[in-house]
């Protein structure tokens, strides 16, 4: 399946996937805040070209954001990453192209560090993350009630040099 597996920047086309997948893949055990956004939300907060999309045929499997982690000059070695894999695509090797083609772009932009919060109810992207070489830097304790239960916010980075 991954030889069909095609990674490029976002297109004004992908906005109604994307915006599907992303009300469709955050809930109380991978976001603090689960809000669905509308189509032009979604756009006016990461414009066409502001994402690494995983096509599979016409199918949107997935897509990663990588951002400078703050607009300070001091900081501007470190992109924050987000992933969503769309379900019917998990396990098949998707989120580990994603992660590697935004490695590799955010190493072409000059960047050192990848850094990302993960909320400690979602194990699965926890293991996920260690097994791509991610690292706990942090652990927020207790930082969101989610779920009827309070979480920890870990915070996962990885060295690009």
């Amino acid at each position: 399946m991954t030889e069909q597996l095609e990674i490029r920047w976002s297109r004004a086309e992908d906005m109604p996937a994307l915006t599907a997948l992303n009300n469709r893949i955050w809930d109380e055990t991978n976001s603090p805040h689960v809000a669905p956004m509308t189509e032009a939300e979604y756009a006016e907060r990461h414009p066409t070209g502001a994402e690494l999309v995983a096509v599979v045929g016409e199918a949107l499997a997935g897509f990663v954001i990588f951002r400078t982690a703050s607009p300070m000059k001091s900081h501007a070695h470190v992109a924050e990453l987000a992933i969503a894999v769309n379900p019917e695509f998990q396990g098949l090797g998707v989120g580990r192209k994603l992660v590697e083609a935004a490695c590799a772009e955010a190493k072409a932009q000059g960047k050192r560090k990848l850094s990302l919060r993960v909320m400690s109810t979602n194990e699965k992207a926890i293991a996920f993350y260690k097994k791509l070489g991610f690292q706990e830097q942090g652990r927020l304790v207790e930082e969101f009630y989610a779920g009827g239960r309070y979480v920890d916010d870990i915070l996962m980075y990885k060295m690009l040099t």
